[in-house]
């Protein structure tokens, strides 16, 4: 049996908002280069549990976490942890497109040039590289000087995922990306997953669960902040062992 490569790893791990827990004692593994899903109702922990992976949640004062979260086998909640590298290691991309209110070009460069790289012609390559990746270079390499807030929503969406993939990310955490899109950029963003999966790991949080049966390797269920079943996608939708979620995925309740 080949053994599996977790990119992440999550042991006993809580995250609390003051008293309140919000997730609750969460065992789960990220296998590298695949496509993770985490499902379950509104208000469950996901996206909670999602934001823990880059330390967003740290931008929440009351919040503090309990257990171990290791990325790469290192746990990324220790005092030490540089928590700017973190995200630059593991990108997010938000379910509301949030270009910077500047050019095409400049919101792709921005981390580039905060990491160092000040020559022209290298900014070119990266930023042409980024939007190749992000399947967005055809549409507006004649539109690099315009502001990226002019772009259509699918586009915008695409221009932030240009705007992590330029960090050279080894995760992208996507929180229901598509959400805010229309059927036809929602499809353009699930194609591009699967692109994106052969060279990044990536954990989605998504409301729709078609969504996530088309596009992950993995789904977790989430109800009231605990993990209910983490599985291969195919067996949690098509033989789910446990009843809760079974009666959430043929939307008994959720």
């Amino acid at each position: 049996m080949v053994e599996i490569i977790n990119i992440f790893e999550m042991k006993d791990f809580s995250i609390y908002y003051g008293s309140l827990i919000a997730v609750k004692r969460v065992t789960l593994g990220i296998e590298i280069n695949k496509i993770t899903a985490i499902i379950g109702p509104s208000g469950c922990g996901k996206s909670t549990l999602l934001r823990s992976l880059n330390r967003m949640n740290d931008l929440i004062r009351s919040s503090w976490v309990e257990g171990q979260a290791l990325f790469k086998g290192v746990n990324i909640y220790q005092k030490d942890t540089d928590v700017i590298e973190l995200r630059k290691r593991v990108g997010m991309v938000f379910q509301k497109p949030n270009p910077f209110p500047s050019s095409v070009y400049e919101n792709v460069a921005y981390g580039p040039r905060i990491r160092g790289i000040k020559k022209k012609s290298q900014l070119d390559e990266v930023v042409e590289n980024a939007l190749i990746r992000a399947d967005l270079w055809k549409e507006v390499r004649d539109k690099l000087s315009e502001s990226g807030m002019s772009l259509s929503g699918g586009q915008m969406q695409r221009l932030c995922i240009a705007r992590s993939l330029a960090q050279e990310p080894e995760v992208l955490l996507f929180d229901e990306p598509t959400s805010a899109l229309d059927p036809i950029s929602t499809a353009n963003i699930e194609d591009l997953l699967q692109e994106l999966r052969k060279t990044v790991t990536i954990v989605i949080v998504t409301h729709n669960m078609q969504q996530a049966a088309r596009v992950s390797d993995y789904t977790a269920f989430m109800y009231l902040g605990e993990l209910v079943e983490f599985g291969d996608t195919d067996s949690i939708f098509v033989n789910p062992q446990n009843k809760l979620t079974e009666e959430y995925i043929t939307g008994r309740f959720g």
